[in-house]
């Protein structure tokens, strides 16, 4: 079984490398896709489009063009992963992980336990939560190899 996964969430750790080199490591079969991780770039995703002398319309272009990328690969993925991190809201994850549910996809999410009662409804719906990204890379081996 190939898999498509889609890395959400959280920008300022390499959780993700974690993941992608711990299934790389494993041998399994998966394409993994994200938002644009630098955040400078994806500040400027909408600049294109014109300067904003006010920052809202800067950030609202920007959401607008950063989330043609973000649609297409929730929608084209098999499962995502949701990461929370501690240091920033993660506003657009838990928007993520919103999208997710309301397309029947399947969502993971990665936090650590100091996050469990102000995600309750993100991980309610959720199909498993995960602390670590060792977890993360457990959970896609069984899905792999027990098909």
């Amino acid at each position: 079984m190939k898999l498509k996964v889609y890395l959400s969430g959280e920008i300022h750790s390499d959780w993700r490398a974690q993941i992608i080199e711990g299934c790389n490591k494993q041998g399994l079969d998966i394409t993994f896709s994200s938002a644009v991780t630098n955040h400078d770039a994806s500040d400027a995703a909408g600049d294109g489009l014109g300067q904003e002398p006010n920052s809202f319309w800067r950030d609202h272009k920007s959401a607008k063009v950063n989330a043609i990328r973000i649609k297409h690969h929730i929608e084209n993925c098999d499962l995502a992963v949701i990461r929370f991190g501690e240091k920033y809201k993660q506003w657009n994850a838990a928007f993520d992980a919103g999208y997710c549910a309301a397309l029947g996809k399947s969502y993971i999410t990665l936090h650590d336990e100091s996050l469990v009662h102000a995600l309750k409804e993100v991980d309610a719906a959720a199909q498993a939560w995960a602390k670590t990204p060792e977890q993360i890379v457990s959970i896609l081996k069984y899905l792999i190899t027990q098909a």
